[in-house]
């Protein structure tokens, strides 16, 4: 039953399971936490919410790690934590704001972006843990570099 829940979980409620990019339908499917989390409660909800999906994704990904190999594409709930996280520097901006449509979007392209190139240290941190804390790492690092990209064009405009 663990093991059931645990991949349950760590697919994002089996959407790792679709066919083709997984990673993009899991961070396309964490908009309907994020949105809703950014315009209620700004950067404290988008900080607690990444927090807690964090410690879940180890927690459940430590687990399926028992069964498959190293950062199985359907784990996607480490997309959930950095697409969230890429809207930590704006999530005063979100709040409120209905209007901030086009940064979401932004935002979605910019995580997507590094998470798929691995620049620097996300590709330092995906080939060198080796463990359920590696597989959140590398997210957690492309959610900020995407994060930090999108306030300097929140900052531009």
């Amino acid at each position: 039953m663990k093991k059931k829940i645990c991949y349950f979980i760590s697919s994002l409620f089996n959407v790792g399971f679709l066919p083709k990019a997984p990673g993009t339908y899991g961070s396309l499917f964490s908009f309907i936490f994020i949105v809703p989390i950014s315009y209620y409660f700004g950067v404290s909800g988008i900080v607690l919410f990444s927090a807690f999906c964090f410690l879940l994704g180890c927690f459940t990904s430590n687990e399926v790690l028992k069964h498959t190999k190293h950062d199985p594409g359907f784990i996607v709930i480490d997309e959930t934590v950095g697409q969230t996280i890429s809207f930590v520097f704006i999530g005063e901006f979100l709040k409120y704001n209905t209007s901030a449509w086009l940064f979401y979007v932004l935002g979605f392209i910019l995580f997507r972006f590094f998470d798929i190139t691995k620049p620097f240290l996300i590709g330092i941190a995906d080939k060198k843990i080796r463990n359920a804390f590696g597989v959140m790492l590398d997210d957690v690092i492309a959610g900020i570099f995407a994060g930090l990209t999108l306030y300097l064009v929140y900052l531009i405009f």
